[in-house]
Protein backbone atom coordinates (compact mmCIF):
# COMPACT_ATOMS: atom_id res chain seq x y z
CA UNK A 1 0.00 0.00 0.00
CA UNK A 2 1.20 3.62 -0.63
CA UNK A 3 2.10 5.25 2.48
CA UNK A 4 2.49 8.62 0.60
CA UNK A 5 -0.10 11.25 2.51
CA UNK A 6 -2.29 13.42 -0.18
CA UNK A 7 -3.01 16.54 0.24
CA UNK A 8 -6.52 16.26 2.47
CA UNK A 9 -9.66 17.56 1.25
CA UNK A 10 -12.22 19.61 1.96
CA UNK A 11 -15.81 18.62 3.46
CA UNK A 12 -18.26 20.60 5.94
CA UNK A 13 -16.54 19.18 8.30
CA UNK A 14 -12.56 19.65 7.65
CA UNK A 15 -12.87 23.16 9.24
CA UNK A 16 -14.25 22.10 12.15
CA UNK A 17 -11.77 21.47 14.21
CA UNK A 18 -9.55 24.30 13.97
CA UNK A 19 -12.89 26.30 14.35
CA UNK A 20 -13.26 24.97 17.80
CA UNK A 21 -9.61 25.47 18.45
CA UNK A 22 -9.70 29.25 17.53
CA UNK A 23 -12.71 30.04 19.70
CA UNK A 24 -11.67 27.81 22.74
CA UNK A 25 -8.05 29.46 22.31
CA UNK A 26 -10.39 32.72 23.67
CA UNK A 27 -10.99 31.27 27.02
CA UNK A 28 -8.13 28.35 27.39
CA UNK A 29 -4.70 28.76 26.09
CA UNK A 30 -2.26 26.11 24.55
CA UNK A 31 -5.26 22.74 24.46
CA UNK A 32 -5.36 22.74 20.71
CA UNK A 33 -4.39 18.87 20.47
CA UNK A 34 -6.60 17.87 23.20
CA UNK A 35 -9.66 19.65 21.42
CA UNK A 36 -9.19 17.65 18.51
CA UNK A 37 -9.54 14.36 20.29
CA UNK A 38 -12.15 15.29 22.74
CA UNK A 39 -14.31 16.32 18.57
CA UNK A 40 -12.77 12.85 17.58
CA UNK A 41 -14.29 11.48 20.55
CA UNK A 42 -17.90 12.95 19.61
CA UNK A 43 -17.94 12.39 16.27
CA UNK A 44 -17.33 8.89 16.73
CA UNK A 45 -19.85 8.44 20.00
CA UNK A 46 -16.76 7.35 21.98
CA UNK A 47 -16.30 8.73 25.36
CA UNK A 48 -12.88 10.58 26.94
CA UNK A 49 -11.28 10.15 30.11
CA UNK A 50 -8.79 12.84 30.87
CA UNK A 51 -6.01 12.88 33.63
CA UNK A 52 -4.41 15.48 35.07
CA UNK A 53 -3.21 18.03 38.10
CA UNK A 54 -5.88 19.85 39.14
CA UNK A 55 -5.46 23.51 38.26
CA UNK A 56 -5.10 22.54 34.61
CA UNK A 57 -8.45 23.71 33.49
CA UNK A 58 -9.66 20.19 32.94
CA UNK A 59 -13.40 21.20 34.03
CA UNK A 60 -13.31 24.75 31.78
CA UNK A 61 -12.30 22.72 28.82
CA UNK A 62 -15.08 20.87 29.16
CA UNK A 63 -18.04 23.35 29.25
CA UNK A 64 -16.19 25.48 26.80
CA UNK A 65 -16.35 23.23 24.00
CA UNK A 66 -19.94 22.45 24.70
CA UNK A 67 -21.04 25.85 24.41
CA UNK A 68 -19.17 26.13 20.98
CA UNK A 69 -21.02 23.28 19.74
CA UNK A 70 -24.50 24.56 21.54
CA UNK A 71 -24.63 21.42 23.41
CA UNK A 72 -26.66 21.14 26.81
CA UNK A 73 -23.70 20.48 29.50
CA UNK A 74 -24.10 19.07 32.96
CA UNK A 75 -21.20 18.95 35.42
CA UNK A 76 -21.44 15.81 38.38
CA UNK A 77 -18.64 16.53 40.97
CA UNK A 78 -18.17 12.95 42.03
CA UNK A 79 -17.77 12.66 45.83
CA UNK A 80 -17.43 9.61 47.80
CA UNK A 81 -20.98 9.99 49.22
CA UNK A 82 -22.55 10.40 46.14
CA UNK A 83 -25.95 7.68 45.21
CA UNK A 84 -26.46 6.32 41.46
CA UNK A 85 -29.72 8.54 42.11
CA UNK A 86 -27.76 11.57 41.52
CA UNK A 87 -26.72 10.60 38.32
CA UNK A 88 -29.33 8.97 36.34
CA UNK A 89 -32.38 10.41 38.61
CA UNK A 90 -35.20 9.02 40.61
CA UNK A 91 -39.00 8.46 41.13
CA UNK A 92 -40.83 10.84 42.89
CA UNK A 93 -44.51 10.11 44.80
CA UNK A 94 -46.83 13.54 44.54
CA UNK A 95 -48.77 13.61 47.21
CA UNK A 96 -51.55 16.37 45.60
CA UNK A 97 -52.25 14.10 42.81
CA UNK A 98 -51.08 10.98 44.30
CA UNK A 99 -49.04 10.12 41.16
CA UNK A 100 -45.34 8.80 40.97
CA UNK A 101 -43.24 11.10 38.40
CA UNK A 102 -40.03 10.62 36.78
CA UNK A 103 -37.38 13.02 37.88
CA UNK A 104 -34.27 12.65 35.58
CA UNK A 105 -30.45 13.14 36.90
CA UNK A 106 -27.66 14.92 35.43
CA UNK A 107 -26.63 12.60 32.62
CA UNK A 108 -29.68 13.65 30.73
CA UNK A 109 -26.87 16.22 29.01
CA UNK A 110 -25.50 16.25 25.66
CA UNK A 111 -21.93 16.70 27.18
CA UNK A 112 -21.36 15.24 31.01
CA UNK A 113 -18.55 16.36 33.08
CA UNK A 114 -17.55 13.27 35.72
CA UNK A 115 -15.62 15.48 37.81
CA UNK A 116 -12.98 13.41 39.80
CA UNK A 117 -13.89 10.31 38.96
CA UNK A 118 -11.80 8.27 40.87
CA UNK A 119 -13.47 9.96 44.07
CA UNK A 120 -16.33 8.14 43.70
CA UNK A 121 -17.73 4.72 45.13
CA UNK A 122 -18.46 1.54 43.37
CA UNK A 123 -22.18 1.83 42.65
CA UNK A 124 -21.89 5.26 41.23
CA UNK A 125 -19.30 4.46 38.90
CA UNK A 126 -21.52 1.17 37.52
CA UNK A 127 -24.64 3.59 37.13
CA UNK A 128 -22.27 6.05 34.90
CA UNK A 129 -20.91 3.16 33.28
CA UNK A 130 -24.41 1.68 32.09
CA UNK A 131 -25.02 4.84 31.10
CA UNK A 132 -21.71 5.11 28.81
CA UNK A 133 -22.77 1.65 26.90
CA UNK A 134 -26.20 1.52 26.69
CA UNK A 135 -27.06 5.54 26.50
CA UNK A 136 -30.19 4.76 27.97
CA UNK A 137 -31.12 4.45 32.09
CA UNK A 138 -33.53 2.73 34.24
CA UNK A 139 -35.26 3.71 37.44
CA UNK A 140 -38.55 3.16 38.77
CA UNK A 141 -40.22 0.63 35.60
CA UNK A 142 -39.16 2.88 33.05
CA UNK A 143 -35.91 3.06 30.74
CA UNK A 144 -35.00 6.35 30.07
CA UNK A 145 -32.82 7.09 26.38
CA UNK A 146 -29.99 9.70 26.68
CA UNK A 147 -29.98 12.44 24.49
CA UNK A 148 -27.77 12.43 21.22
CA UNK A 149 -25.17 13.39 20.97
CA UNK A 150 -24.06 12.04 24.30
CA UNK A 151 -20.37 12.30 25.50
CA UNK A 152 -19.20 11.67 29.03
CA UNK A 153 -15.77 13.17 29.88
CA UNK A 154 -14.54 11.98 33.04
CA UNK A 155 -11.56 13.67 34.99
CA UNK A 156 -9.34 11.92 37.32
CA UNK A 157 -6.42 13.09 39.44
CA UNK A 158 -3.48 10.82 39.46
CA UNK A 159 -3.35 8.49 41.34
CA UNK A 160 -1.15 8.93 44.05
CA UNK A 161 -3.40 11.73 45.16
CA UNK A 162 -5.12 11.33 48.66
CA UNK A 163 -8.66 10.20 48.27
CA UNK A 164 -8.39 8.40 44.93
CA UNK A 165 -9.06 4.88 43.75
CA UNK A 166 -8.14 3.26 40.59
CA UNK A 167 -10.84 2.94 38.32
CA UNK A 168 -11.62 -1.16 37.96
CA UNK A 169 -10.32 -2.29 34.58
CA UNK A 170 -14.13 -2.98 33.21
CA UNK A 171 -14.79 0.70 33.20
CA UNK A 172 -11.66 2.20 31.81
CA UNK A 173 -11.93 -0.04 28.81
CA UNK A 174 -15.86 1.76 28.73
CA UNK A 175 -13.72 5.10 27.60
CA UNK A 176 -12.57 5.44 23.90
CA UNK A 177 -9.33 8.09 24.86
CA UNK A 178 -7.41 8.40 27.71
CA UNK A 179 -5.96 11.74 27.80
CA UNK A 180 -3.21 13.20 29.69
CA UNK A 181 -3.36 16.88 30.66
CA UNK A 182 0.38 18.04 31.38
CA UNK A 183 1.35 21.61 33.07
CA UNK A 184 1.22 24.90 29.83
CA UNK A 185 4.49 25.40 28.55
CA UNK A 186 6.66 28.89 30.04
CA UNK A 187 4.92 31.01 26.86
CA UNK A 188 1.60 29.73 27.77
CA UNK A 189 1.61 30.48 31.15
CA UNK A 190 2.91 33.87 30.51
CA UNK A 191 0.00 34.66 28.24
CA UNK A 192 -2.34 32.97 30.70
CA UNK A 193 -1.06 35.48 33.37
CA UNK A 194 -1.36 38.28 30.63
CA UNK A 195 -5.08 37.73 30.18
CA UNK A 196 -6.15 37.16 34.29
CA UNK A 197 -3.45 40.20 34.80
CA UNK A 198 -5.61 42.84 32.46
CA UNK A 199 -8.82 41.16 31.58
CA UNK A 200 -11.57 41.71 34.27
CA UNK A 201 -14.55 39.76 32.71
CA UNK A 202 -13.08 36.75 30.52
CA UNK A 203 -13.74 36.32 26.95
CA UNK A 204 -16.51 34.01 25.43
CA UNK A 205 -16.08 31.19 22.94
CA UNK A 206 -18.93 31.87 20.47
CA UNK A 207 -20.78 29.03 18.79
CA UNK A 208 -19.28 27.04 15.73
CA UNK A 209 -21.64 24.26 15.49
CA UNK A 210 -24.35 22.32 16.15
CA UNK A 211 -25.62 19.15 18.03
CA UNK A 212 -27.39 18.12 14.91
CA UNK A 213 -24.21 18.87 13.00
CA UNK A 214 -22.44 16.84 15.18
CA UNK A 215 -25.01 14.02 14.94
CA UNK A 216 -25.00 14.35 10.84
CA UNK A 217 -20.68 14.11 11.21
CA UNK A 218 -21.45 10.65 13.21
CA UNK A 219 -23.26 9.41 10.67
CA UNK A 220 -20.84 9.92 7.70
CA UNK A 221 -17.73 8.31 9.87
CA UNK A 222 -19.57 5.09 8.84
CA UNK A 223 -19.06 5.86 4.87
CA UNK A 224 -15.07 6.74 5.48
CA UNK A 225 -13.52 3.93 3.42
CA UNK A 226 -10.49 1.70 5.52
CA UNK A 227 -8.52 -0.59 3.28
CA UNK A 228 -8.35 -4.20 4.26
CA UNK A 229 -4.61 -3.91 4.73
CA UNK A 230 -5.25 -1.13 7.32
CA UNK A 231 -7.74 -3.46 9.47
CA UNK A 232 -5.16 -5.85 9.64
CA UNK A 233 -2.42 -3.48 10.62
CA UNK A 234 -4.94 -2.57 13.63
CA UNK A 235 -5.34 -5.89 14.68
CA UNK A 236 -1.44 -6.78 14.40
CA UNK A 237 -1.33 -4.16 17.01
CA UNK A 238 -3.12 -5.16 19.55
CA UNK A 239 -2.19 -8.60 19.24
CA UNK A 240 1.15 -7.07 20.05
CA UNK A 241 0.26 -5.95 22.75
CA UNK A 242 -1.38 -9.52 24.02
CA UNK A 243 1.29 -11.46 22.65
CA UNK A 244 4.47 -8.66 22.68
CA UNK A 245 7.23 -11.43 22.11
CA UNK A 246 6.00 -12.86 18.85
CA UNK A 247 5.82 -9.91 17.34
CA UNK A 248 9.23 -8.91 18.42
CA UNK A 249 8.16 -5.67 20.89
CA UNK A 250 11.47 -4.97 22.97
CA UNK A 251 11.27 -6.21 26.31
CA UNK A 252 8.11 -8.09 26.16
CA UNK A 253 7.94 -8.95 30.06
CA UNK A 254 6.88 -4.91 30.71
CA UNK A 255 3.44 -6.09 29.53
CA UNK A 256 0.99 -7.66 31.89
CA UNK A 257 -2.22 -7.71 30.05
CA UNK A 258 -3.06 -6.10 26.28
CA UNK A 259 -5.72 -4.16 24.38
CA UNK A 260 -9.39 -5.60 24.68
CA UNK A 261 -11.12 -6.08 21.19
CA UNK A 262 -13.17 -3.46 21.97
CA UNK A 263 -9.89 -1.36 22.12
CA UNK A 264 -9.49 -2.49 18.09
CA UNK A 265 -12.66 -1.33 17.55
CA UNK A 266 -12.43 2.23 19.08
CA UNK A 267 -9.69 2.84 17.41
CA UNK A 268 -10.85 2.20 14.12
CA UNK A 269 -13.76 3.84 15.06
CA UNK A 270 -11.47 7.19 16.22
CA UNK A 271 -9.38 6.96 12.56
CA UNK A 272 -11.96 7.00 10.32
CA UNK A 273 -13.17 9.68 12.24
CA UNK A 274 -9.82 12.04 12.17
CA UNK A 275 -10.17 11.37 8.70
CA UNK A 276 -13.53 12.52 8.53
CA UNK A 277 -12.79 15.90 10.26
CA UNK A 278 -9.19 16.40 8.35
CA UNK A 279 -11.32 16.32 4.89
CA UNK A 280 -10.97 13.16 3.78
CA UNK A 281 -13.18 9.99 2.77
CA UNK A 282 -10.19 7.29 3.32
CA UNK A 283 -7.97 6.33 6.60
CA UNK A 284 -4.61 7.13 6.09
CA UNK A 285 -1.77 4.70 8.45
CA UNK A 286 -0.63 8.09 10.09
CA UNK A 287 -4.53 8.34 11.07
CA UNK A 288 -4.13 5.03 12.87
CA UNK A 289 -0.52 5.54 14.71
CA UNK A 290 -1.56 9.03 15.58
CA UNK A 291 -5.02 7.65 17.65
CA UNK A 292 -3.24 4.48 18.97
CA UNK A 293 -1.32 5.56 21.45
CA UNK A 294 -4.93 7.56 23.07
CA UNK A 295 -7.33 4.65 22.76
CA UNK A 296 -4.91 1.84 23.54
CA UNK A 297 -2.91 3.93 26.82
CA UNK A 298 -5.45 2.96 29.09
CA UNK A 299 -5.74 -0.64 28.07
CA UNK A 300 -2.12 -1.96 28.56
CA UNK A 301 -1.41 -2.88 32.02
CA UNK A 302 2.18 -2.86 33.44
CA UNK A 303 4.63 -5.27 35.03
CA UNK A 304 5.92 -4.62 38.16
CA UNK A 305 9.12 -5.04 36.26
CA UNK A 306 7.78 -1.87 33.91
CA UNK A 307 6.72 -0.29 36.78
CA UNK A 308 10.31 -0.29 38.47
CA UNK A 309 11.75 0.69 35.59
CA UNK A 310 10.10 4.12 35.06
CA UNK A 311 8.06 2.74 32.02
CA UNK A 312 4.85 4.04 31.14
CA UNK A 313 2.04 2.59 28.76
CA UNK A 314 3.24 5.50 25.90
CA UNK A 315 6.90 3.88 25.83
CA UNK A 316 5.24 0.57 25.53
CA UNK A 317 3.18 1.55 22.56
CA UNK A 318 6.39 3.69 20.98
CA UNK A 319 8.13 0.34 20.72
CA UNK A 320 4.91 -1.30 19.33
CA UNK A 321 3.83 1.75 16.40
CA UNK A 322 8.09 1.30 15.89
CA UNK A 323 8.14 -2.73 15.37
CA UNK A 324 4.93 -3.55 14.10
CA UNK A 325 5.20 -2.68 10.18
CA UNK A 326 2.03 -1.37 8.15
CA UNK A 327 2.46 -3.56 5.42
CA UNK A 328 3.61 -7.32 6.09
CA UNK A 329 3.29 -10.06 3.74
Amino acid sequence: MNDSSPVDGENEFSGLSEKLSGEIHKVIVGMNPIVEKLLIALVAQGHVLIEGMPGVAKTLLASTLASTLDLVFHRIQFTPDLLPADLIGTVIYHQQTGEFRSKKGPLFANLVLADEINRAPAKVQSALLEAMQERQVTFGEETHPLPSPFLVVATQNPLDHEGTYPLPEAQLDRFMMKIQVGYPTLEDELEILGRHGRIEVGAKAEKVASSSMIEKSSREVDKVHLEESLKTYMARLARATRSPKEHGVKNPGFIKHGVSPRGTVHLLKASKALALLRGRTFVLPQDIKEMAPVVFRHRIGLSYEALAEGQTPDDILRSILETVPVDQA
